[in-house]
């Protein structure tokens, strides 16, 4: 028998199985989803997830459309409120919907841009100059994904409404009558049996609105939060100095010291012929340096944030490298045989907002995180090295302070570079060699492993006997880790306790991190509940953010939750003990059992535990609870480790008398 017998066989006999088991593909197995029902079935495609995040994406793309008629020069405000039964409204100023019937579709154009995916009025470009939106799905995905949801269009003097339910009509079009009002009002409620949870976050669609604020000067946004009677919260965003304004904010926030005290604006447009039309196209940019080692960058397209950057940042980045030298070795602060600053060395410091508007943006998905065009990347590029350049001209001082910034950064780049490799010919600092201290696993396979960094030896030492060694790493961290926030990368290769994390995980750091290389799936910061601990995991975390940023990003970090407590009976036979890991969850337990004879002892640190009750609680994927850090807002993230790792004592003790009262089972 050959190879294509047997084979023959061997598809004839699963086909036998599929059968017996009623696993028949035919003809009747293939499925058409129509209208919005693949947006129901599939929702991750076109938001994203059914988190939190595609629960706010809901209103991101209602309001997108309104700052598209703010972009088109027919919106001047725009209104979002949170309201008491969970659902949201957002009203503009804008032109509204026409309340015609649809030549092609032969029902009500509000009914097909709330219905029909791909539908919109930004396609041919000739209703809007520009637009984030050219997928021509917010709007119906929106509804699809809605418990229920009404509009009110008031359009060249008529108000026009209608309703829908999970997608389908449930209060048919009307022309209402006459009116002097125009624009568009939207009101909807997510579906709860689509997303994993369906309270909006006021802080996360203010961070956003603020941002559109910034991006479109003169426009008016507010949004109100009625969801608790006795405390409304309202804020009001309006910004004349638009990006300027944008920068001037994240670093008032970062409460640090401005080298420079002026915000650096520019700003360039051009119009081609797209396709027998003209098309403009609007390159703005804003930049600020100060005296942190970090870099801030946000990126816009069509008041989109691509959080991925693309071409824009492409040459923005390309353009500040080269200005910067060519400065530098003009006037003489970079000599004929020294080695160009790097890119690196330029941002360090630099905060900047570059934001482009064009005609027919191209991104990379419909959540837009990353812009394609091509010929943007000249045109930033051009922009910044042209009027940058004259501003350094015709401030020196300005220059020569930005210039000193890069060189002060680039010699502690080499000082890193030295230090790094003294450090790997001491201890062996390369992804080959592990730390002393370090018990690892025996799996291999990066998606299975989990590296616990352990607040020191006692619980170290419980948590190696306590583990699952196939695939739970256990390190010890050697006191307590160097607040990176202070200092520069040559510090942290030279730190004795930063560099066994670095050994271990084996993906690098700054320049040279590469996420490949990581040997573990899960890194998990595992201290005792206490300040001292909390302590330690924001000095993890400020390490992570800092050097290690993608590792966030992509969902490494995790965060344990050891118990508070362990509840017991005074007297009895040894087991049958519980957890709890609030005051609440330990009150709980001790009505359940009844009160009387009860005891719970409050752990000092995990070292009180022996290895058994570690696993059980702490490291046993079947029961314990993990916490994973995400990062939905870098730009706030940058401000807070700033704020609470920085020089500055006065903003730092600001925000703890601020949030005071949200601290919980503090160890005093």
């Amino acid at each position: 028998m050959n190879e294509n017998q047997e084979k023959g066989i061997k598809k004839g006999h699963n086909m036998a199985n599929m059968e017996e088991r009623g696993q028949v593909y035919d003809d009747s197995q293939i499925q058409v989803l129509e209208g919005l029902e693949a947006v129901r079935r599939r929702p991750g495609m076109y938001i994203g997830s059914t988190s939190l995040r595609g629960l706010h994406h809901l209103v991101y793309e209602i309001v997108d459309n309104s700052i598209d008629e703010a972009l088109a020069g027919r919106c001047d405000k725009i209104d979002v409120v949170l309201l008491p039964d969970g659902s949201v409204s957002i009203q503009d100023d804008g032109q509204g919907i026409p309340g015609g019937i649809h030549p092609k579709m032969g029902i009500p154009t509000l009914e097909v841009i709330f219905t029909v995916l791909h539908a919109g009025g930004k396609f041919d470009g000739n209703g809007y100059e520009f637009s984030g939106g050219l997928h021509g799905v917010g709007s119906s995905v929106v509804n699809a994904l809605s418990e229920w949801i009404e509009i009110e269009s008031c359009y060249q003097g008529h108000r026009y409404t209608e309703r829908f339910e999970r997608g389908a009509v449930a209060r048919p079009f009307k022309d209402e009558g006459p009116t002097d009002k125009h624009g568009l009002y939207v009101r909807f409620k997510p579906d709860a049996t689509i997303f994993d949870e369906v309270v909006f976050d006021y802080e996360t669609l203010l961070k956003r609105l603020r941002e559109q604020a910034f991006l479109n000067a003169g426009v008016y946004i507010s949004i109100t939060d009625q969801r608790d009677a006795e405390n409304i919260q309202h804020e009001e965003l309006e910004y004349e100095g638009g990006i300027r304004s944008f920068v001037s904010y994240i670093n008032e926030n970062k409460h640090c010291q401005l080298i420079h005290p002026d915000v650096i604006y520019m700003k360039a447009e051009k119009t081609e012929d797209l396709n027998g039309r003209p098309a403009r196209t609007i390159a703005e940019v804003a930049l600020q340096y100060t005296d942190t080692y970090n870099e801030s960058l946000l990126t816009f397209a069509n008041d989109i944030n691509t959080l991925e950057g693309g071409t824009h940042e492409v040459g923005f980045k390309n353009a500040m490298t080269k200005v910067i030298n060519d400065y530098a070795r003009k006037y003489g602060q970079l000599k004929a045989d020294d080695k160009n600053l790097s890119g690196d060395d330029v941002r360090e410091g630099l905060t900047a907002v570059v934001t482009v508007k064009l005609k027919e943006a191209q991104f990379e998905g419909q959540t837009k995180t990353k812009l394609g065009n091509s010929g943007i990347r000249f045109f930033v590029e051009k922009l910044v090295t042209e009027k940058l350049s004259e501003y350094l001209e015709e401030n020196p001082a300005v220059g020569r302070a930005i210039v000193d910034k890069a060189l002060t950064a680039n010699r502690a780049r080499e000082a890193a570079r030295k230090a790094r490799e003294l450090t790997r010919r001491k201890n062996g600092l390369e992804s080959m060699s592990l730390p002393g201290k370090l018990s690892d696993c025996t799996e291999r396979r990066t998606e299975l492993t989990e590296l616990y960094l352990v607040e020191g030896d006692s619980a170290g030492g419980s948590a190696k006997l306590g583990r699952d060694p196939r695939f739970q790493a256990i390190l010890p961290l050697r006191g307590k880790i160097l607040n990176v926030e202070k200092s520069r990368l040559d510090k942290v290769y030279a730190n004795p306790s930063v560099i066994p994390i670095i050994q271990a995980l084996g993906c690098g750091i700054g320049e040279e991190f590469d996420s490949t290389k990581l040997r573990y799936g899960k890194i998990i910061l595992m201290a005792d509940a206490d300040v001292d601990g909390a302590h330690i995991q924001i000095l993890l975390l400020t390490f992570f953010f800092r050097h290690m940023k993608q590792l966030i990003e992509d969902g490494h970090i995790y965060l344990a939750k050891p118990p508070l407590y362990k509840v017991y009976r005074r007297s009895g036979k040894a087991g049958g003990e519980r957890y709890a890991y609030s005051d609440e969850e330990r009150d709980a337990i001790i009505a359940e059992l009844g009160g009387k004879g009860i005891e719970a002892d409050r752990y000092k640190g995990l070292g009180e535990m022996d290895p058994d009750q570690l696993w059980e609680t702490t490291m046993d994927p079947e029961n314990r609870i993990l916490l994973k850090v995400n990062m939905e807002d870098a730009i706030l993230c940058d401000q807070i480790f700033s704020t609470l790792m920085g020089d500055e004592v006065d903003p730092r003790r600001e925000f703890i008398e601020q949030n005071a009262r949200f601290a919980e089972n503090l160890d005093i």
